[in-house]
């Protein structure tokens, strides 16, 4: 990726319903190759998706939760029958594997307690679970959706 690419990435990342005339123009392409460069991107990868970002509070999922989750079953079925369930549970807007203390870290959007308890009774009733710690979130003080890109390489001096 060059310079280029990195503007337009960052414009993205921002903004994904910017027309890509006005994207061409920021980078100074003309249209078309900054639509081709954008379909190259989207080709290798580097841009997985566009989608609109929504409030959690206008959509009633303003309570957000972290739950640790501990396992004494390390095994593949285990991880695998545990990815299936949490996948397919819609609170869940996030999974990670983590090393120390804590096996898994998952990020839970809901609306009210008892839509989290009625959550936490099917997390807890889905596989043998060690531990599980529910952290809640108090206030949003950063949310950003954008990846931090790295700076791009110094032109050549001529």
């Amino acid at each position: 990726m060059d310079r280029t690419d990195l503007k337009i990435l960052a414009i993205l990342q921002e903004d994904a319903s910017i027309p890509v005339a006005e994207i061409a123009k920021r980078v100074n392409l003309s249209q078309t190759p900054c639509w081709r460069r954008i379909q190259k991107l989207e080709a290798a990868g580097v841009i997985t998706g566009r989608v609109a970002l929504l409030d959690p509070e206008a959509i009633g999922a303003g309570i957000t939760v972290f739950v640790e989750v501990e396992t004494g079953d390390h095994s593949a079925e285990w991880l695998a029958r545990f990815a299936d369930e949490v996948r397919a549970m819609p609170e869940v807007m996030e999974v990670y594997r983590m090393a120390g203390d804590v096996d898994y870290l998952l990020r839970i959007a809901v609306g009210s307690m008892t839509a989290f308890d009625d959550f936490y009774k099917r997390l807890i009733g889905a596989v043998p679970l060690k531990n599980v710690t529910s952290r809640f979130a108090m206030e949003r003080v950063k949310s950003t959706t954008a990846y931090p890109l790295p700076e791009p390489a110094p032109r050549p001096a001529r």
